[in-house]
């Protein structure tokens, strides 16, 4: 179960944990993982597009995405296994680091040097080593801001986070359509490949943080390796192999459920279901915009930069309120206040393309969600045991999305159906499950503290 904090702090510490040095150099970090995320998908549509690759072909690029949805499958690999020369030097967190940014940088300079018109297979083939390596990244950040900081920190270890993630995001959206529109797309990539080195030198400069393991996590999983060989009789390499597998794949797992016991499955709905009104809503969002009879700079102007402040402002306090009043009680008023903002859409698409009910709208939404993201985030960094803080939380961002995209892809029937007034409702009442949830476990434990 979450730990909920014993001890709060006063608004004044509340807001001055922002300046101690690792919650500064998330923000840095959060930039080095928003970066590449772009680049790889609407970026390089619109590169594609340009190119003239066909819509088909530009939609299975999209399949690319699949590397961020199964990171927990390599997510074991880079918890555990120490890299050579590099994990003596810097350290298992920033070694791992190092390589896959790297990665990133590599892939997104071989990506400007080879265009789609010439080899489209190997253009592809570059994106996919821009994916796995951004997809890596982000299982070695999560599990660097986890273990850097105490758990009362995370929401704003997240804040930071998001706020570098958001100034990305513009970089790779905006900033490198720009420099395409101005020069040409080489010009735009090798620019994001440069970029890359914020996140190499933060890399270079932080601290390692301290890997603790509890002697009773330890104990477990001697046992549950024991167990394990008795059944199955190995020896030798095998053996080793068989114990290395037990430990780095099977005991996560294992010691979730063991730590969390009755309530393990409720957590997992909770982690399946929160986002699912923001998801699904998201991806009828330009659609409804334009529907409504706004123009495409109103949409930039409100929707992007506009919202992103807005955004910024909403992790912020997030983050304050839970170093002030503890993971649960936010993660409630995240779920209310995202589903609140749904219903003022659904308000919206009864008045027409006025701007001021736009901004309105848009000012909620982007508080709502800014709030939400940094509290749950906060959220899913208090499941997770130190012994497995990169394997856990893998597992954990890839539910986080798993049920909202599969419900997502079904916006479209909804909204050519029934309308974006019954769309939004619709979107509204699929946020209901969670916050029951809360509910659940807010009256069930309210003090109860993780032993993670």
């Amino acid at each position: 179960m979450t730990k909920e904090l014993n001890t709060f702090h006063s608004w004044q510490e509340a807001i001055r944990v922002y300046a101690k040095p690792r919650i500064l150099g998330m923000l840095f970090l959060g930039f080095s993982a928003g970066l590449p995320f772009l680049l790889v998908f609407s970026t390089l549509s619109a590169w594609l597009s340009e190119a003239n690759v066909s819509r088909t072909t530009i939609g299975f690029f999209s399949w690319i995405g699949i590397m961020y949805s199964i990171k927990v499958l390599w997510a074991p690999v880079v918890d555990r296994a120490p890299l050579p020369f590099l994990g003596r030097q810097l350290g298992q967190r920033r070694s791992w680091l190092l390589v896959a940014q790297t990665g990133i940088a590599s892939g997104l300079l071989l990506l400007a040097f080879t265009t789609p018109e010439n080899n489209l297979l190997i253009f592809a083939c570059y994106a996919v080593i821009v994916a796995f390596s951004s997809a890596t990244q982000d299982v070695v950040i999560d599990a660097y801001r986890i273990e850097a900081m105490d758990k009362e920190y995370q929401a704003a270890m997240a804040a930071s986070y998001v706020y570098g993630y958001k100034i990305a995001s513009l970089a790779a959206g905006a900033g490198a359509l720009y420099i395409a529109d101005f020069l040409n797309w080489q010009v735009a990539y090798v620019t994001m490949a440069a970029l890359t080195g914020v996140g190499i030198i933060t890399t270079l400069i932080i601290r390692e943080p301290e890997h603790h393991i509890k002697a009773d996590t330890l104990a477990h999983e001697e046992q549950l390796i024991n167990k394990i060989e008795a059944q199955v009789h190995v020896k030798g390499i095998v053996q080793r192999l068989t114990e290395w597998f037990i430990s780095a794949v099977i005991s996560p797992f294992a010691e979730f459920f063991r730590r969390s016991g009755k309530y393990a499955l409720l957590i997992l709905l909770l982690i399946g279901t929160y986002r699912i009104t923001d998801i699904t809503m998201a991806v009828m969002a330009n659609p409804f915009y334009l529907d409504l009879g706004f123009s495409l700079s109103e949409i930039a102007s409100i929707t992007k930069i506009f919202s992103v402040i807005l955004f910024f402002i909403g992790a912020a306090v997030g983050g304050i309120l839970v170093v002030r009043f503890g993971i649960m009680k936010i993660l409630l008023l995240g779920g209310i206040l995202v589903i609140s903002s749904n219903l003022l859409f659904a308000w919206l698409s009864q008045t027409g393309p006025e701007l001021t009910m736009l901004a309105v709208v848009i000012s909620a939404d982007s508080l709502a969600g800014g709030i939400a993201t940094t509290v749950f985030i906060a959220y899913l960094s208090s499941l997770t045991n130190t012994a497995y803080t990169a394997t856990q939380y893998a597992l954990f961002s890839s539910l986080m999305t798993l049920i909202p995209k599969l419900i997502a892809g079904f916006s479209g029937i909804i909204v050519d159906a029934y309308g974006y007034f019954a769309f939004y409702i619709y979107t509204s009442i699929l946020g209901l499950p969670a916050l029951l949830v809360i509910f659940y476990l807010l009256k069930s434990q309210p003090q109860e503290e993780n032993n993670a």
